[in-house]
């Protein structure tokens, strides 16, 4: 099965392709030929593993690769450091060496997960990506980022650790619930807001289309999506500057997440309530025209996501959650705010006072 596109992540010797196709799972080679050594771990969750794991299994098997599994529970209050050291646990247990690769099939969670655990065991494994929701197909499988949450803050723990290759099969979203897709859709969403105003009507005249799963229009978004982080990530793999626009929405995003019970609120959930604060925060800013701020709220809830946090959440517990996130420096917590559509930038130099009328209208 030849894969419908094949993107290249630019990172010099550590560059690596993005196959975006329906039913690649199928074609064995394609897992295989990013497999250096003799052995594998494949990691997933309860909820993947009975869908899937067959599959990756066929692809082991048909080259003689030696492999065990590591089947997690599913969800982000499993993204955790005793999750890790399940895998490590495994790799030692089984003598695993240095030319052993992890396999993340699953979600963000399993794909953050098994990166992390790649980067540490022996000082760093090769891994593979195998995501088989939206968002992880679009979002986290691309760029590194690798790692697990704390109970103060998420994503608090982690390395910077590029896969082998990032296997996006389309035909996983066959099988992802309604909820998990319009949460991936949060993330699609974001990249024609920051980067690519084209991309954005885009979504605006094909939403249902996607909504709906169709093959071509799936395609097309997650092609589009992966280009754009691809092309970041190549400028600014540890997010030293321009990376950063891809957390639009993300500050506020994980403080609702964190306040409310990892699991409770999805990851894109949370997003597409940051980035309605974020373009609320840029409108009081008169840096971006209402309007625009409409037309995301419309598209958000046109993908079924919600547009207005948790009536419980506080002031001070925002304040309090985002003061310790990553994106803090030197005490200044730092935004990713709008300067039109399709353009966004990274500032701490804003009205402390608009952002406490955002905190509190949203």
């Amino acid at each position: 099965m030849k894969p419908l596109h094949q993107l290249n992540v630019d990172l010099g010797e550590r560059s690596y392709p993005i196959y975006i196709g329906h039913r690649l799972l199928d074609n064995h080679s394609l897992v295989t030929d990013h497999i250096n050594g003799s052995s594998a771990v494949v990691v997933s969750n309860t909820t993947v593993a009975p869908l899937y794991l067959d599959k990756v299994e066929q692809s082991l098997r048909s080259r003689d690769i030696r492999y065990d599994t590591v089947i997690l529970e599913d969800g982000e209050q499993y993204k955790t450091l005793a999750s890790i050291e399940r895998i490590i646990d495994t790799l030692i247990g089984q003598r695993h060496d240095r030319k052993t690769t992890l396999i993340a099939l699953g979600g963000g969670v399993i794909g953050d997960i098994t990166g992390f655990a790649a980067a540490i065991y022996q000082r760093g494994v090769n891994f593979i990506q195998i995501p088989t929701t939206l968002l992880s197909q679009v979002d986290s499988s691309v760029g590194g980022k690798t790692g697990v949450n704390h109970p103060a803050g998420k994503n608090m723990i982690g390395a910077f650790y590029q896969p082998q290759c990032v296997i996006a099969d389309t035909a996983t979203l066959d099988t992802l619930p309604q909820r998990e897709l319009s949460a991936g859709m949060a993330e699609v969403i974001k990249y024609g807001l920051i980067y690519d105003a084209d991309f954005f009507s885009w979504l605006e005249h094909n939403m249902q289309a996607l909504m709906d799963k169709d093959p071509g229009s799936i395609s097309e978004a997650i092609l589009v999506s992966c280009r754009i982080k691809a092309e970041v990530v190549a400028e600014d793999e540890k997010e030293a500057g321009l990376r950063a626009i891809l957390n639009l929405g993300h500050t506020f995003g994980h403080a609702i997440e964190s306040a409310m019970g990892y699991g409770n609120w999805l990851h894109g959930e949370a997003v597409a309530v940051g980035m309605v604060m974020a373009t609320d925060l840029s409108v009081r800013h008169q840096w971006i025209e209402p309007s625009v701020k409409q037309r995301a709220i419309e598209l958000i809830q046109r993908a079924n996501l919600p547009v207005a946090a948790p009536a419980e959440m506080t002031v001070d517990q925002y304040m309090d959650i985002m003061a310790i996130d990553k994106k803090v420096d030197q005490g200044v917590i730092k935004f990713v705010l709008l300067r039109q559509l399709g353009e966004a930038f990274i500032s701490g130099d804003y009205d402390k006072a608009l952002l406490q009328q955002t905190l509190e209208q949203n």
